[in-house]
């Protein structure tokens, strides 16, 4: 039997200093990896906040693992855009939007859209989490538009239903919403073997 576990925790550190506890574990073929721990740098502008995804600061603070705020959340019409480069020996990188950043003990329940890219089978994998519960896997791709040590831009777009994913200027997926309130997506995550070099 598989399990998936991408996102399911992570330890990060709000503007405010306080540890957010998300262990993260990778069930990829049925087995248990050891928890794994990562930072996400404060980020907080003068006023205190996180920086809005396309803002200035989030422009000069892009380091990965990535936190940022999307202003307004999302709506159908809106688009976040992520332009990055493969790492030269990438394992997987993360992008996730979700409700929230979560509490010191626990990840946000709702997670509008989780994505995966896997190097080692050549996978992108999507899901959500509704009220703390992780929904089956997506995996379905008509190609894998990422390479090694190459660049790329990915464009989320938010629809009426779903969420349309293309990479390079290619749909590469349509993920219906779980999550109810598009609204309440306000955080924008990015984690992995990526570096980036432009939020929209």
């Amino acid at each position: 039997m598989t399990s998936d576990h991408l996102i399911s925790a992570h330890v990060c550190t709000s503007s405010a200093g306080v540890q957010i506890n998300m262990t993260e574990t990778h069930g990829v073929t049925g087995r248990r990896v050891s928890p794994q721990k990562w930072t996400v740098p404060q980020r907080s502008g003068t006023d205190g906040r996180k920086p809005g995804v396309g803002s200035p600061e989030a422009q000069r603070s892009l380091v990965v693992p990535f936190r940022g705020l999307i202003p307004g959340g999302l709506r159908p019409g809106k688009k976040v855009v992520v332009v990055g480069v493969v790492d030269s020996r990438p394992d997987r990188f993360y992008v996730a939007l979700t409700c929230g950043r979560g509490t010191s003990r626990e990840p946000p329940p709702d997670v509008a859209l989780e994505l995966c890219v896997r190097f080692g089978d050549r996978q992108v994998l999507r899901r959500a989490c509704v009220s703390g519960s992780w929904g089956d896997v997506d995996r379905a791709v008509p190609f894998f538009p990422f390479i090694r040590d190459q660049p790329f831009k990915m464009e989320i777009h938010c629809e009426q239903s779903r969420f349309r994913v293309f990479v390079d200027g290619q749909k590469l997926f349509d993920f219906h919403h779980r999550v109810a309130s598009l609204g309440a997506v306000d955080t924008l995550w990015i984690k992995g073997n990526v570096a980036v070099t432009k939020l929209a």
